[in-house]
């Protein structure tokens, strides 16, 4: 088989298909990795479907290396794959000799791969395998989701900051405006009391300047009558 299990999805079933083969393709364990499955493998100890002292070393003894020389042929069958984040467990079958193989992987990296004759023994593994992808995954789904969380955060805070800078923008704008009102308001009052000021001094002038006519035309009219 050519292609092993697509990551990145929870996923289980049949017809999954295997790694990628060929030079260069070679799957092996990390070192960070074997530290992180010997302590899930510790703390599951004494419970249904943990390995048993014999599996433990067959699985040290060279599995990996033996699964994926088989994976480069056609006779391997994958019967289940449980996928959770970047960690999987597969369930597969060599029918040449009714042996399974039970691999525990991150991405195309294997962990560890127990092969047994036992069917049911073979199915105990497997659940126990997609057990610890459930609670070794915990970790980088709760990192996705929080880097989701901390994205959307700061998404919702440049939404704001820009809001409140444009209302800023406008509240300086509006106060711009009320100083230049302010000022026009207080320059046209000044100017009404000049005005007030001059027509109150134009009507002064009116009515004396109306009662200079009187006088003048009383004397005019005086003067005549007394000619007469």
């Amino acid at each position: 088989m050519t292609a092993f299990v697509a990551m990145g999805a929870v996923q289980s079933g049949d017809a999954q298909t295997l790694p990628d083969s060929g030079p260069g393709a070679a799957v092996v364990a990390q070192p960070g990795m074997a530290t992180a499955l010997s302590a899930t493998t510790q703390e599951q100890q004494g419970q249904a479907g943990m390995l048993t002292a014999d599996e433990a070393k067959q699985s040290a003894a060279g599995n990996v290396a033996e699964l994926q020389q088989m994976i480069r042929g056609s006779d391997l069958s994958e019967l289940r794959t449980t996928s959770n984040g970047n960690y999987g467990a597969s369930l597969l079958f060599y029918g040449k000799e009714m042996t399974y193989y039970v691999a525990l992987f991150q991405q195309k990296n294997f962990w560890r791969v127990i092969k047994t004759q036992d069917a049911t023994r073979a199915d105990m593994i497997y659940k126990d395998f997609v057990r610890q992808t459930l609670q070794l995954s915990d970790v980088e789904i709760r990192r996705t989701r929080l880097e989701a969380q901390k994205a959307f955060t700061e998404r919702m805070i440049a939404l704001s900051q820009g809001r409140a800078n444009r209302l800023q923008a406008d509240l300086d704008v509006a106060s711009q405006q009320q100083t230049i009102v302010a000022g026009q308001q207080q320059k046209m009052r000044a100017e009404g009391t000049a005005l007030a000021q001059q027509k109150a001094a134009a009507q002064d002038q009116l009515r004396a300047s109306q009662r200079q006519v009187r006088e003048l035309q009383s004397q005019l009219e005086s003067g005549l009558a007394r000619s007469h």
